[in-house]
């Protein structure tokens, strides 16, 4: 670590920037959100630079620089985006005394200014030490976005409130308190009724968390997207990050695992197609019993709960158990599948609609209404059909389906060891199995891939069969 990091006290000195073009401008813009007095020095001020002279927000020397000036300056930027008079006034700024920063020049700067997300009090800092000013970028937008807009106002107002919070147990206990007061309670009361509403709020919040092994817990049903963490949504990743308890189904990757707070019970019940597996009445046990204790259950779903996910009987044993519970939508594989091979599941003059199947159910084999999908243009998704690839290919071509459609394999969809096969209605069953495919795998039913898309990047391998 070449750049140690810290927060530099500023409220009521001096900074001082020697410049007035667009550079000198740029770090104004940041610096105007501190308490500090602002100087700049410059014998030719942007108008911008003017306007905020003229308002009282910086002070404007028209003229050069001279000895003397950064003084007693806490932090001194040469910004004059010009070699020989940055490298004369960081001299002079260095001679009073002064820790200099000379614009897009890492190697004669005593500090760097890092990347900020700002919900003031609350400031996130980030640096790259100069190495890679894209990556810093795209880390603060990551972070914008996950950071509620209000969070600046909810600490606030949550300092005030720290010594009444005392009253909870040193821990995790008071970890859950405000964990639901920023993310939850707090955000909500805003929306409803304003940061004037916030007092009241954690009033009543700490009254809960105070009785709170006197009631239950809460459910949220997660669709955790087909294995990319990438793809889960802000709330999914909010969830995962509030969880007391994850119940995963064994689709769920490792990578969206070490999501999950780390003080988690992760807890896995997975079920194979044909295989061993955990019996939905143990699925629906667990999660009552934990959210029973009062905890907050994570039920992770790979792809869209609401997609083959059972989860109607897992609401339902919620409900009787008189637990609270919600459901948070995930991106599900057949969309995943198809913008990996460059295609849309709808297209105007060939379908209008498109159906999602499962292969098998709790029977067998699945049967669906063959005649109508066989008809030309149809397009379906296919979930869980390995095993019964032989069955719909014999169903469909028996009730008319030209055995040259277009048949599209997706593998482990989303993730870095995805594979797709293109294959027809004819060859499907032994084209799967020649790939020998272990993964979870989409059957696309009318849809090829489009063999110039950049969608089938390095990352995937088709292979030829």
């Amino acid at each position: 670590m070449k750049h140690f990091p810290i927060f530099l006290a500023v409220e009521g000195r001096r900074i001082v920037i020697s410049g007035g073009g667009e550079a000198a401008v740029a770090k104004l813009r940041i610096l105007m959100k501190t308490e500090a007095h602002l100087t700049v020095i410059a014998e030719d001020a942007n108008p911008q630079i003017e306007a905020w002279a003229d308002t009282g927000s910086i002070t404007l020397l028209k003229r050069a620089q001279e000895p003397g000036d950064a003084a007693c300056a806490a932090l001194f930027y040469a910004a004059n985006d010009d070699e020989l008079e940055d490298a004369r006034v960081t001299r002079l700024a260095q001679s009073d005394g002064a820790l200099t920063n000379w614009v897009d020049n890492l190697a004669h700067s005593q500090f760097i200014t890092p990347a900020i997300v700002d919900r003031d009090p609350v400031t996130v800092a980030i640096g790259t030490e100069g190495a890679a000013p894209v990556l810093a970028r795209a880390i603060k937008a990551d972070l914008e976005a996950r950071l509620p807009r209000a969070l600046g106002t909810l600490a606030r107002v949550g300092k005030s409130f720290r010594k009444a919070v005392e009253v909870l147990p040193f821990g995790a206990k008071r970890r859950a308190f405000w964990s639901d007061y920023y993310f939850k309670a707090g955000p909500r009361a805003i929306d409803d009724g304003g940061p004037e509403a916030l007092p009241e709020t954690l009033e009543t919040l700490l009254n809960t968390h105070l009785h709170r092994d006197e009631q239950p817990g809460h459910v949220t049903f997660v669709g955790a997207g087909p294995g990319d963490p990438e793809l889960l949504t802000v709330k999914a990743r909010r969830a995962l990050h509030e969880a007391d308890v994850v119940i995963h189904d064994r689709l769920i990757t490792k990578e969206v695992l070490e999501l999950a707070r780390r003080e988690a019970t992760i807890i896995d019940m997975g079920k194979v197609g044909f295989g061993p597996s955990t019996p939905q009445a143990e699925i629906d046990a667990a999660i009552v019993e934990h959210a029973a204790k009062g905890a907050h259950v994570v039920r992770l779903k790979s792809g869209d709960a609401t997609v083959f996910g059972r989860l109607d009987e897992e609401i339902e044993a919620c409900l009787a158990a008189e637990l609270s519970y919600s459901v948070i939508p995930g991106i599900t594989s057949a969309s995943a599948a198809v913008a990996i091979i460059g295609q849309c599941l709808t297209r105007r003059g060939r379908n209008a609609s498109v159906r999602f199947l499962t292969g098998h159910d709790v029977t067998g084999f699945a049967d669906h209404d063959w005649r109508a999908l066989a008809r030309t243009g149809e397009v379906a998704a296919i979930y869980m059909g390995k095993r019964a690839a032989r069955f719909l290919q014999g169903r469909l071509m028996m009730h008319g389906a030209d055995p040259a459609t277009p048949v599209t394999l997706v593998e482990n969809a989303s993730r870095t060891d995805q594979r797709v096969v293109a294959s027809s209605l004819s060859k499907m069953a032994g084209d799967l199995e020649a790939a020998k495919m272990d993964g979870p795998c989409l059957i696309l039913f009318g849809l090829e891939p489009r063999k110039t898309a950049a969608a089938l990047s390095s990352i995937q391998k088709e292979i030829a069969l």
